[in-house]
C-alpha cells in the first residue's frame, strides 16, 4: 500500500496541473513519478479476473500480473513457453501434456503447480466446481473442447481433448489462459476480480474506482525483473481528454490515439507507435432475406463503398482496406493474393441491375462506439452515402455499444439488412468458426448474424482446426477466404493498425500483434 499512496497523491497532483492548464490555456508541462510508467487506458477495467473479462483494454492490465501456460512470441503470434517449459502433443492431437517451470510462486507466496493449473481449467468449464460461481465465463468456449484435466504429478499437467484442435496452444496464450491462484479466489470467491494474484512482472497493489489501478514490481518473477517500479493505469475514456494529459505530461503514455489527434506528437518529446494486429472491421450483411439474399447484391455493396476514403479520410491512415475476413496480421494464414475489392461504383450498379434490384430500402445498425469499431458513426456515414450513390435507400439506427450487440448478436432477421462489426482475434480459426460456419447461426449459439451459408467453408474449417499441420491449415484457410471473399456475406471494410504515444523518457516499447500491452521490459528515464 505504501508505493500506492505515494504514486496516488502525486499523480492527483499531476492531474490537478493537467487540468488546470486546460482551464486557464496556460501551457504546463507536469511530470509523473520517476521510475513508474503511468499508462492512459480507455475505459475503467470491468474485473482483474482473467477467466471473467472479454474487453482488450482489461486485458492490457491483465497480461502484466498474470502468466499463462505458453504466451505470444515479442512481435508475433506464435507461442513459447512461459509457466509451462514444455509440452508433447500426441499424435492424435487430443492430448496435450505440459511439463511446468519449476520453483514458480504466486504472488501470494503459493506455488505453481498442476493442481493449480487444473483448478483453474476446471473453475471455468465444470459448473459443479466450487468456485464456478465466480463468473460468469464468456470465453469459455476457447477451451470448449477440454474433455479432462489431470494433474499427473506437481509438476505435469495433462490435457485431453474431445477431438483434435489446432488453435489450443494459441487459446492458452489469451488473456483467458492465463492461471491465477486457487487460494486468492478461495479466499477472496467472487471479488477475486477485485484482488487479483497471478504470477506476472507486476503484483496487483491497488484499485481505486475510475481513477488508478496500481501494480508494483514483482521481484521474484521466472523471468526477471521489470524495467519499471510500478505501472499506474488511468481510465481516461474521452479520447481529447487522454491526448490533453498526454500533452501536458500527466501520462507517460496512452493506447488508442484518436486519428486527428496523432499529428499533435510529432515533436521531440513524443513517439507514435503503431502495428497491424489481427483486426478486421466489416459490415455482416443479411444473407437469408431483403436484398442481400442475393450475392450479386452483397458484391454490388463491396464494389459500392469508398473503403479507401474511409481508410484515408474518416480513419486518417491508421487502418488498412481489408480483402477478406483473416486479417493479414496471421501471415501463415493469410491468403495474399487477394485483392480487395475496388472501389467501382458503375460495377455496383451493373450488379444490381443483373439481380434487377433498384431503389432497395436498407436498415443499417451502427454502434456509438465499441472495442475496435474505430470511428463508427462517421464511418456509417461514408457508407450510406456510398450506398446510396448506387441506389440504395439506407436507414441508419444507431445504438450504445450493448445495446448495439443486444440487437445484432441474436441474428438479423427481421430486423435489420446490414450492420457493422468489428474482431480481434488471436487465431485465423476464431472468427470464420464463430460467424461464417451455419453451425453458428445465432439460434445455434455463434455470432453468424446473418445466416451466410456454404458448405464448402463449413467443411474447410472443420478440416483446419483439425489438422495438427500448420502448412496444411494454411492451405485450407486460404481457400475458405477465397470463397469466403466471392460470396461477400461481408463488406470487407479494413483492418486496424492500433496505435500508442509515448514520452521520450519511455524506452524499449513496443506494441503486440496480438494487442495486448506487455510492459515487463519497459524502462523510463
Amino acid at each position: 500500500m505504501k508505493i500506492f499512496k505515494t504514486v496516488y497523491r502525486t499523480v492527483v497532483a499531476v492531474f490537478m496541473l493537467v487540468v488546470s492548464s486546460c482551464l486557464f490555456m496556460v501551457p504546463a508541462i507536469a511530470s509523473t513519478p520517476s521510475n513508474v510508467l503511468v499508462v492512459g487506458q480507455i475505459a475503467e477495467p470491468k474485473s482483474l479476473d482473467p477467466a471473467t473479462v472479454t474487453a482488450v483494454n482489461d486485458f492490457r492490465i491483465l497480461m502484466n500480473v498474470y502468466d499463462g501456460l505458453v504466451r505470444y512470441k515479442d512481435g508475433a503470434l506464435e507461442v513459447e513457453p512461459a509457466l509451462a517449459e514444455s509440452w508433447d502433443i500426441s499424435a492424435d492431437g487430443k492430448t496435450y501434456t505440459f511439463k511446468l517451470r519449476s520453483g514458480v510462486k504466486f504472488h501470494d507466496g503459493t506455488s505453481v503447480t498442476a493442481e493449480a493449473v487444473k483448478f483453474n481449467f476446471d473453475r471455468m468449464l465444470d459448473d459443479s466446481h466450487p468456485f464456478h460461481d465466480t463468473g460468469p465465463f464468456p470465453l469459455s468456449f476457447f477451451f470448449s473442447a477440454i474433455e479432462k484435466v489431470e494433474a499427473v504429478n506437481a509438476g505435469t499437467v495433462r490435457f485431453s481433448l474431445n477431438a483434435p484442435y489446432a488453435p489450443f496452444l494459441s487459446n492458452l496464450a489469451y488473456p483467458t489462459g492465463l492461471i491465477a491462484s486457487p487460494d486468492a479466489i478461495k479466499k477472496h470467491g467472487k471479488d477475486f476480480g477485485r484482488n487479483p494474484v497471478g504470477t506476472g512482472a507486476f503484483k496487483f497493489d491497488s484499485w481505486k474506482s475510475n481513477e488508478a489501478v496500481v501494480v508494483s514490481r514483482y521481484d521474484g518473477h521466472w523471468d526477471g525483473k521489470a524495467g519499471t517500479e510500478a505501472v499506474i493505469f488511468r481510465p481516461i475514456t474521452d479520447g481529447n481528454t487522454r491526448v490533453a494529459e498526454m500533452l501536458s505530461g500527466g501520462i507517460d503514455m496512452m493506447v488508442e490515439v484518436p486519428p486527428t489527434s496523432l499529428g499533435q506528437f510529432s515533436g521531440a518529446d513524443f513517439s507514435v507507435v503503431e502495428q497491424a494486429g489481427p483486426h478486421v472491421w466489416f459490415l455482416i450483411l443479411n444473407a437469408k432475406e431483403g436484398p442481400f439474399a442475393n450475392k450479386l447484391v452483397r458484391q454490388a455493396a463491396n464494389y459500392a463503398i469508398n473503403k479507401k476514403a474511409i481508410v484515408d479520410d474518416v480513419l486518417e491512415g491508421t487502418a488498412a482496406i481489408a480483402a477478406g475476413p483473416t486479417p493479414p496480421a496471421f501471415a501463415w494464414a493469410y491468403n495474399d493474393s487477394l485483392e480487395p475489392y475496388p472501389y467501382d461504383p458503375d460495377k455496383a450498379k451493373s450488379l444490381l441491375k443483373e439481380a434487377g434490384i433498384t431503389n432497395a430500402k436498407l436498415t443499417f445498425y451502427v454502434t456509438q462506439g465499441g472495442s475496435g469499431m474505430l470511428d463508427p458513426v462517421a464511418m456509417g456515414t461514408a457508407i450510406q452515402a456510398d450506398l446510396a450513390a448506387v441506389g440504395f435507400d439506407v436507414e441508419i439506427k444507431t445504438f450504445e455499444w450493448n445495446a448495439f450487440l443486444g440487437e445484432v448478436n441474436p441474428g438479423l432477421e427481421g430486423k435489420a439488412d446490414m450492420a457493422e462489426m468489428a474482431w480481434m482475434t488471436n487465431d485465423p480459426d476464431t472468427l470464420p468458426y464463430l460467424a461464417l460456419r451455419t453451425s453458428a447461426w445465432p439460434d445455434q449459439g455463434g455470432f453468424n448474424s446473418g445466416y451466410y451459408s456454404n458448405p464448402k467453408v463449413d467443411e474447410l474449417l472443420e478440416a483446419a482446426r483439425s489438422s495438427t499441420d500448420q502448412n496444411e491449415r494454411a492451405s485450407l484457410y486460404k481457400e475458405m477466404q477465397e470463397i469466403v471473399q466471392e460470396d461477400a456475406p461481408w463488406v470487407f471494410v479494413a483492418n486496424w493498425k492500433q496505435n500508442a504515444v509515448k514520452s521520450s523518457k519511455v524506452e524499449n516499447f513496443s506494441l503486440q500483434p496480438s494487442f495486448l500491452l506487455l510492459l515487463k521490459d519497459v524502462k523510463k528515464n
